[in-house]
């Protein structure tokens, strides 16, 4: 069985990569893609090229009306209080201790206020 595949957008560093890893995830880093600055316009179609759930905290990937639910292979929005790394690694962790990942796949998720928009059946 393959590990899920993650996209880890531009605002997420290693530390957040090797969190995933080390739960068995298959993480790539926009930043190590040389993708870095990239118009969502433009690194959107290679996420779902590669089949990637993506995780950011840019706040344009939150419009389910642009980003419907069940067309792509799923967003997870962090939303920590502050936008520091630290921050933002402490709400992974405590999203990967409440619900496995690939539980969301073709979803749009946004972790602060718990709101999980799954595709139509």
């Amino acid at each position: 069985m393959t590990a899920f595949r993650i996209k880890l957008d531009e605002n997420l560093g290693q530390s957040h990569a090797a969190l995933l890893r080390g739960a068995g995830y298959d993480v790539d880093r926009v930043t190590d893609e040389g993708l870095s600055g990239t118009a969502d316009a433009d690194l959107w179609p290679v996420v779902c090229r590669e089949g990637r759930f993506f995780i950011t905290l840019d706040l344009d990937f939150s419009d389910v009306r642009h980003f419907v639910p069940g067309s792509h292979p799923g967003i997870l929005l962090l939303r920590p209080t502050s936008q520091s790394r630290d921050a933002a690694l402490a709400v992974l962790t405590r999203v990967l201790s409440e619900v496995p990942l690939p539980t969301l796949a073709g979803c749009l998720a946004d972790e602060r206020r718990t709101r999980i928009r799954r595709p139509a059946k």
